[in-house]
């Protein structure tokens, strides 16, 4: 079992799925890439991690 994500990382991954659905991709590199061109935290890199691993699992399960 991995880790679990807090409330406020899960609530921001679906916003910004919401608002920019065609930017993310179910590839983790290449979400951490799309948070960083916009700019969206002002985070840790550890935050931008999380987020994109959020990101990552809701794109991948869309697809299921």
């Amino acid at each position: 079992m991995g880790r679990q994500k807090g409330k406020h990382v899960n609530t921001a991954a679906k916003a910004l799925i919401r608002e920019y659905p065609d930017k993310f991709a179910d590839n983790f590199e290449e979400n951490k890439e799309r948070l960083t061109e916009l700019n969206a935290l002002t985070y840790s890199k550890s935050e931008r991690n999380q987020l994109a691993g959020a990101i990552t699992v809701k794109i991948k399960g869309k697809k299921n």
